[in-house]
């Protein structure tokens, strides 16, 4: 068993090309915002949802036969980013104007017209779309309460 697989296939995102850049953009940028966004000041809850992002998308990659989930990762950070901050417009190459929820549609119509598999993208807007439940919608609710806890050894 190779246990380092269970990390590196979030590592990659497939050969240098159009579609490697545009994912290490959109990594580097949503993750860079959510840090300094809304986990400012909560280093250990950003690797928390890191984490369980990670073992939602191993546990749901395996039924769908994904064996890399880079692609899928970066969607879940967008997905969370755009979920937070719904007031966001958007300008998607000068071409669509749009506020930020819209973004991991947009990227997912943006995957089919390349001829990529939407099902990595629709992972990550799926884990995305639990995570953010969770986190931000269920404690809200009448009767609801934080169902996620950030580990104390993070």
């Amino acid at each position: 068993f190779q246990v380092w697989r269970l990390i590196t296939n979030y590592l990659f995102f497939g050969p240098v090309g159009f579609n490697f850049l545009f994912n290490m953009i959109f990594l580097y940028r949503y993750c860079r915002m959510l840090e300094e966004g809304s986990f400012r000041g909560r280093t250990a809850d950003f690797v928390f949802m890191f984490l369980f992002g990670g073992l939602l998308m191993t546990l749901f990659g395996l039924f769908v036969n994904l064996v890399f989930l880079g692609q899928a990762f970066t969607i879940m950070l967008v997905y969370v980013w755009s979920r937070r901050n719904p007031y966001v417009r958007m300008n998607f190459f000068g071409l669509l104007i749009f506020q930020a929820p819209f973004l991991p549609w947009v990227l997912m119509g943006f995957s089919l017209l390349l001829g990529n598999s939407i099902i990595v993208d629709l992972l990550g807007i799926a884990v995305g779309h639990i995570y953010f439940f969770l986190e931000d919608v269920f404690p809200n609710q009448p009767g609801g309460g934080r169902l996620l806890r950030t580990p104390s050894v993070l």
